[in-house]
């Protein structure tokens, strides 16, 4: 099997950095404050890397039976001290070099009294003279930690944690109990953490994104950007007038970085929500999908660029940006790259955000869905060319075998035919590439040449949009409720989604009572937010509903319904979006494999310099394809790369759950070794006592694969003596 649209385009030899010196550390989420994925450790090469061990293996437990739980960490190492998070939020200190455990942190209890649950990516780790202490995001709080011991220092917000449901310029009482989480680390500028947060993005109401800095030390808020912006602030013209009373979304989620001599936080921010109708929203949406430079001091916007106007496609940034340097006309040029869902990198003047390549405004279809106003046009890069195509036609089906291709086929024909930026419809939109990319939260890594390497999915997914009205058959509301809060996830008919690991509610009843149902809706489980945000009532009928669609509310909730459908729903929820989509639905064909026909996720480097491409190449293999004589196709991916001054490219990612080096020269596969779960995280490379390592954390639980809790550390073997 070929693939000549991934054929290597041109070569320019890498040369190990030699302006900076090593650092044995691995200090910040991502290697630095401007998330570079760099390491100036040397020790490894691509003439060595093949003799690469495992030293050792700290199995940090609470793994899901389910094989839904899941560690995206990307560990810290200071001073010869690991730090990573187990698959239920506990934070733990290893020796570095010996995997040994040192100290081990649980987060208090959150809402409800539940331990809080969801994923981390990483810490922030803060020090001057002999203070230090580590900011760690569990649930709805910012904790902070004392790195010799592993206790909360209590003089930081309210006794040791921040809760960023607080000081978000709103009316608490609107907010209360919806969902915000810390996922992705705070960035670190002198005293100030900048915090990035997930909320909602369905149709039910959300919390606003706007950008908070807190102080380090004592947890108190020292200024905030609103992404929605208030009456009389820049972009409030962008929205309807009293969007900033209401809206929620436009939040950073992918984690932001800093370049530190200028002063200036570079922040990716997320679509308003609802993602996919926008008929509440009308306008552009600033600052909703976009690059803002603030001043990391004050929170002031210095320059800003939107990459998509209005978006219904959920089209966000989905990482954080790269602080690089590139030569034009032999000048080098301070710049800031932020690569995309599309498969698109932009590459920008730290400075002036202007542009480093030409782009233009493209028209795009209109929407034919009732209330409804797309956006006119979308910008569009024009160097570098995307990696991941952009078109899915019938051309691009799999031809895996003749039946999968005559099925995919069938329900290609009844979507509509597929074009870059076609809006969501009732008939079914195919979204190429997906919702997870492209590029996803992983993101790329940097070298200091300018080089910069991205690792892609190429997977369609279908969109399909129902009128909400089509779910008010029931006095109570209930299955109106459902669509508005679970069928996203879960489906339709409560089938939910073996490929994205979603369990189906069918049968819910044999394991779980109304109560209990209604407790993990309060609390939140795994990846699954809090909808503390419904009463009571509507817990206990919704959970009703799950066990027994036609149970009605008296049965419920032992009461007489108070109100008709409409008013639960409203009440429930505080809107009702006209359409609800029926998922995130991969494409996939009969047999479980993606529609498309391979690559199916990919490996590339890009010269930001030309804005050329040094190599690309398929990232991962299905064994049972392999031993039936197909080339390797390359895998869905998730996690990110890390380069080193060696000349060698550390990735996980793939869902042969492998972990791989390559030559950052080539593309050339030097290593690679079974782990024990997918490594679905960004590694992290270290030296201790002279020996440099790489560790990565194999929590699985992604794209059908088993769940694990282990961090895995690989070495060159010693000298003799």
């Amino acid at each position: 099997m070929t693939f000549p649209h991934l054929a290597r385009l041109a070569f320019i030899p890498l040369l190990a950095s030699t302006s900076v010196a090593a650092d044995a550390n691995w200090a910040a989420y991502l290697g630095d404050s401007g998330g570079s994925h760099y390491s100036t450790l040397n020790a490894i090469t691509t003439e060595n890397v093949k003799h690469l061990q495992k030293v050792w293996e700290y199995r940090a437990s609470g793994a899901g039976a389910d094989n839904r739980s899941q560690i995206q960490f990307n560990p810290l190492v200071i001073d010869g001290v690991l730090y990573g998070s187990s698959p239920e939020l506990d934070l733990f200190a290893l020796n570095a070099a010996s995997g040994f455990p040192k100290w081990r942190f649980t987060p208090p209890p959150g809402v409800g009294g539940a331990k809080p649950t969801g994923v981390s990516r990483g810490i922030t780790f803060w020090r001057e003279g002999p203070e230090q202490r580590i900011i760690f995001g569990a649930g709805r709080y910012l904790h902070a930690i004392d790195p010799a011991t592993g206790k909360l220092i209590e003089s930081f917000g309210e006794k040791g944690r921040i809760d960023l449901l607080a000081d978000l310029d709103a009316d608490d009482a609107e907010i209360a109990g919806r969902s915000i989480v810390s996922t992705t680390p705070p960035a670190l500028y002198r005293d100030l953490i900048i915090v990035p947060v997930r909320v909602g993005e369905g149709p039910a109401p959300s919390v606003p994104g706007h950008i908070r800095a807190y102080d380090v030390r004592t947890g108190k808020r020292r200024w905030i950007f609103h992404t929605i912006p208030h009456p009389g602030e820049f972009g409030y013209d962008t929205w309807p007038a009293d969007a900033w009373k209401r809206q929620g979304g436009a939040n950073c989620w992918a984690g932001m970085v800093v370049d530190n001599e200028r002063g200036l936080a570079f922040v990716p921010t997320g679509s308003a929500a609802f993602d996919f109708h926008g008929g509440d929203r009308v306008g552009a949406n600033l600052f909703a999908n976009c690059l803002i430079a603030l001043d990391a001091a004050t929170g002031k916007r210095k320059w800003h660029f939107q990459f998509v106007h209005h978006d219904v496609w959920d089209r966000d940034p989905p990482a954080a940006p790269v602080l690089c340097e590139v030569t034009r006309d032999g000048k080098k040029i301070a710049a800031v790259a932020q690569v995309l869902k599309s498969g698109h990198v932009w590459v920008f003047n730290r400075d002036t955000g202007e542009s480093l390549f030409p782009w233009r405004e493209e028209p795009i279809p209109a929407s034919d869905l009732k209330g409804e106003v797309t956006w006119p046009t979308q910008p569009m890069p024009l160097k570098p060319a995307p990696f991941a195509r952009q078109r899915f036609t019938e051309e691009d089906v799999t031809t895996r075998t003749p039946a999968a291709r005559d099925a995919v086929l069938r329900r290609l024909r009844e979507a509509r035919p597929h074009q870059p930026w076609d809006p969501p419809s009732e008939r079914g939109t195919i979204v190429f590439p997906g919702f997870d990319g492209g590029a996803e939260w992983g993101g790329p890594a940097v070298d200091p040449k300018g080089i910069l390497y991205v690792n892609s999915n190429e997977m369609p997914w279908l969109l399909q949009m129902v009128p909400t009205q089509n779910y008010a058959g029931d006095a109570s509301g209930t299955k109106a409720l459902y669509a508005q809060l679970c069928m996203s996830c879960h489906g339709q008919n409560r089938e939910g989604n073996a490929a994205a690991n979603i369990p189906t509610l069918a049968g819910i009843g044999a394991r779980l009572k109304p109560a209990d149902i209604a407790a993990i809706l309060k609390s939140g489980k795994g990846v699954m937010p809090s909808f503390n945000f419904i009463p009571d009532r509507a817990k206990l009928a919704l959970a009703a509903y799950l066990i027994d669609p036609t149970t009605d509310e008296r049965a419920a909730t032992g009461s007489a319904p108070e109100v008709e459908h409409a008013g639960m729903v409203e009440r429930a929820v505080g809107s009702r979006s006209p359409f609800v989509t029926t998922g995130y639905n991969r494409f996939l064909d009969p047999d479980g494999y993606p529609a498309i026909s391979p690559p199916w996720g990919t490996l590339n480097a890009i010269d930001l310099n030309s804005g050329e491409y040094l190599w690309r190449r398929p990232l991962g293999e299905l064994p049972e394809l392999t031993a039936k004589g197909i080339a390797p196709t390359g895998t869905e991916n998730y996690g990110g790369p890390v380069v080193t001054a060696g000349g060698v490219l550390f990735i996980a990612a793939t869902k042969d759950e492998k972990f791989r080096a390559f030559s950052a020269h080539t593309g050339e596969l030097l290593w690679e070794t079974q782990l024990p779960a997918g490594g679905y995280a960004t590694p992290a490379t270290y030296e201790v006592n002279g020996r440099q390592y790489v560790v990565i954390a194999c929590g699985g639980g992604k794209m059908g694969t088993k769940s694990g809790d282990s961090y895995v550390a690989f070495a060159l073997p010693r000298a003799p003596n």
